[in-house]
């Protein structure tokens, strides 16, 4: 049985939801293969335009389920190596968000912890209810900090200083502190789910080539290093945008606005 329900709010917007409230949609062997597999799916969808992420009940994801059966079986490749498999799997999730064509919004619904965090921190939008809650958390369970790309993705977002505060310590982060850190850039007074679609359709009125090439040019020049490095892909993504059609569309849509 599928741990994801995925649906269909219109045709171009995906919204997958991790579907095991009873465990605050901890992540177990099952629930990490399906993501892959929906994530897949979505990303050869030429129809998606924009993917929502959300978790059913009362929490986003409580991160590694660690009441769940080891999924490390060590018995042929033996350890370390078995145990780098599974890691490498989880974490391969973070670079699937991120190298997604279609932008992804995260409706944190509640408790974002461990890899819960990471999920929300690949996502390109991050919005959250007032029940929110975020936590590293992996350094309270006897291992590193840095896990699930947090190390990468966090910083960029709160500031070096604030990450390395977040990670060494795993402080709990409500949704007004996240709000104020810029952790997350809207709170929800009412369903976060209904605004997080809010805003993917929004997404959906703007060009179809120009919201891909916009995640792809802001991820890229995330790290770029330099202005010359970051200009030469914005003005590659500009030249490209401008041959679609899509430009002359919506000048002649916003020509006719002025006229009314």
């Amino acid at each position: 049985m599928s741990h994801l329900d995925i649906s269909r709010p219109r045709p171009d917007i995906s919204v997958i939801t991790l579907n095991r409230p009873e465990k605050l949609n901890a992540l177990d062997r099952d629930l990490v293969e399906d993501l892959h597999g929906a994530l897949d799916d979505i990303g050869r969808d030429d129809e998606c335009r924009v993917v929502v992420l959300t978790g059913a009940g009362r929490g986003f994801c409580s991160g590694l389920d660690l009441t769940a059966p080891s999924p490390i079986d060590a018995s042929t490749l033996g350890m370390p190596r078995a145990g780098m498999r599974w890691q490498e799997r989880i974490a391969d999730l973070t670079t699937k968000l991120i190298r997604l064509r279609q932008p992804v919004i995260a409706a944190v619904n509640g408790p974002a912890y461990g890899g819960g965090f990471a999920l929300a921190l690949a996502s390109d939008i991050r919005i959250a209810s007032t029940n929110a809650r975020f936590c590293t958390q992996f350094i309270k369970l006897g291992l590193g900090g840095c896990d699930i790309g947090v190390s990468y993705t966090l910083p960029p977002i709160v500031g070096a200083g604030q990450a390395f505060d977040l990670i060494l310590t795993a402080r709990t982060v409500e949704a007004d502190e996240a709000l104020r850190i810029g952790l997350v850039s809207r709170l929800s007074e009412g369903s976060v789910l209904d605004d997080a679609v809010a805003i993917a359709e929004t997404l959906c009125g703007y060009g179809k080539f120009g919201v891909e090439s916009t995640k792809q040019v802001l991820w890229t020049n995330l790290h770029a290093s330099g202005i010359e490095a970051a200009l030469h892909v914005e003005n590659r993504s500009q030249i490209l945008a401008s041959t679609s059609g899509e430009m002359r569309a919506a000048a002649a849509a916003f020509a006719n606005r002025r006229k009314s």
